[in-house]
């Protein structure tokens, strides 16, 4: 696992992790399973065999690694794609899940393949013996870095360092299970998931404002670079096609067209079948609901920063310092097919979003947070109870205390104010973003006088800056 493939892997895992949870991972285990690791067998098999044949001289061990990085869809793709059109949740979700569990099967799949071509030689039970060997060890310096991280976290305290602290989390999880012959993709995976289930403090405001933001930026910036990186590599890669272009479009053509339609033809079974193991008991599963849906998956399955990275890693000999076999249409082909997917279904699927009129669940959005928002308010009305049983409050703060848990929900909410209620609640909120409007103004002006103190002589910077912080915090309250 010495010379693994992606520098931007580590983070942006992390950050596609933080927007899911156990439960979910659970709960879908079964459409999960059928597209992230049946599925990606199934691809890798197929692109394999059509490379194996159409290319000359590309041993089957080659063709493999090749079915292997190009076999995982890109999740980070399909969701940004997903989130502007609309999509249904348990769509996103779903993308999301096979996105991370078919990077962690193509990985291995793909050591597999790059190890017996290097080498020469492959053996089965070898090959079955490091996919669990990879995934235990994964698992395990998973949940031991994600322990620690807790420990760490709450040694630090300050909101600063800890957000810090988990961008360095990702790196060493998947350094780490590499060096010891893990999976760093399933390890990330893994401390993700423990952190997102045991650092969740429902009174760390700052931390997880923070941290989200943080994140945010990270996984955009990331991803800009992992995908700026295609367009450095073109030049190289139409380079290596030097004499035999049109040819090599040709091979590129043809498994864009294995990948693709594998996908479709895998997906309508598997689909059905889903459908067909589904029981009431699983309420919490989530499986494309109509042929509609199921088109819609089929064309986001689109090829992006796991599969150049996997194809930028090949080393360049074998172990008898041979160039490594069909190195350059190797690359060639992994770059068409994402090229292809990338653009032209990335560029079609909000058309084809719209055109089949697949559209999130309003509704149940809504009702779900409805009852967040009553749950909320009931929350905080049955904590201002048990401090009243310890405490006496004027009536008149005792009455603005209740109004402000019933606004709680309110504003999470207005659906849950009732008709005769909701028209006293709209002009109250009305006056209150009045207010805030005012507040916001006055906030402005005592920011702007104090940053001006900043260039005045004989100003210290740091009480400025400490001054400003504090009127900082109180706008964003």
């Amino acid at each position: 696992a010495g010379d693994h493939p992606s520098r931007a892997a580590p983070p942006l895992l992390y950050a596609t992790v933080q927007r899911t949870s156990w439960r979910q991972f659970a709960a879908n285990k079964r459409p999960i399973f059928l597209l992230a690791v049946a599925l990606v067998f199934v691809t890798t098999a197929a692109v394999a065999a059509v490379a194996n044949s159409i290319v000359p001289g590309l041993p089957i061990a080659a063709a493999v690694a090749l079915g292997a990085l190009v076999a995982p869809p890109d999740p980070v793709a399909a969701t940004a794609v997903a989130g502007s059109v609309g999509l249904p949740r348990r769509l996103v979700s779903i993308l999301e899940g096979e996105g991370l569990f078919n990077d962690v099967t193509a990985i291995v799949l793909y050591h597999v393949a790059i190890a017996a071509a290097v080498s020469g030689t492959f053996s089965l039970p070898e090959a079955f013996g490091l996919l669990v060997l990879s995934a235990v060890v994964a698992v395990a310096v998973g949940l031991a870095i994600g322990w620690l991280t807790i420990k760490l976290m709450n040694l630090l305290g300050d909101a600063t360092l800890q957000v810090g602290l988990t961008l360095l989390v990702p790196f060493v999880a998947y350094v780490l299970a590499e060096e010891l012959e893990g999976s760093g993709v399933l390890a990330v995976l893994t401390v993700a998931l423990f952190l997102a289930e045991h650092t969740a403090d429902a009174d760390d405001v700052l931390g997880r404002l923070t941290g989200r933001t943080f994140w945010d930026i990270v996984d955009t910036l990331v991803t800009g670079v992992a995908f700026g990186l295609i367009g450095l590599e073109l030049h190289s890669v139409f380079g290596t096609a030097d004499g035999h272009a049109l040819e090599m479009v040709g091979w590129g053509l043809a498994i864009v067209a294995v990948v693709v339609g594998v996908r479709l033809l895998w997906l309508l079974p598997a689909t059905w079948l889903a459908k067909r193991l589904h029981t009431r008991r699983d309420v919490s599963e989530e499986i494309p609901t109509s042929w509609r849906e199921t088109v819609v998956m089929w064309w986001a399955g689109m090829r992006g920063v796991a599969s150049v990275a996997l194809a930028l890693a090949i080393p360049l000999e074998t172990d008898d310092g041979q160039p490594f076999p069909g190195r350059e249409e190797i690359i060639f082909i992994a770059f068409a097919v994402i090229m292809a997917t990338l653009v032209f279904q990335g560029l079609t699927l909000p058309w084809l979003v719209r055109k089949l009129k697949v559209r999130a669940d309003t509704a149940a959005e809504g009702a779900l947070e409805r009852d967040l928002a009553i749950r909320a308010a009931k929350a905080a009305k049955y904590r201002l109870k048990e401090i009243q049983e310890v405490e006496e409050f004027p009536e008149e703060v005792l009455e603005r205390l209740q109004r402000a848990a019933y606004d709680i929900g309110a504003r999470i909410s207005p659906e849950m104010v009732d008709e005769e209620r909701r028209e006293a609640y709209a002009q109250r909120a009305k006056r209150f973003k009045e207010i805030n409007r005012i507040q916001r103004e006055m906030m402005s002006a005592a920011r702007h006088e104090v940053l001006s103190a900043r260039s005045e002589p004989g100003s210290d910077p740091e009480v400025v800056d400490r001054v400003l912080r504090y009127l900082d915090f109180r706008s964003l309250r």
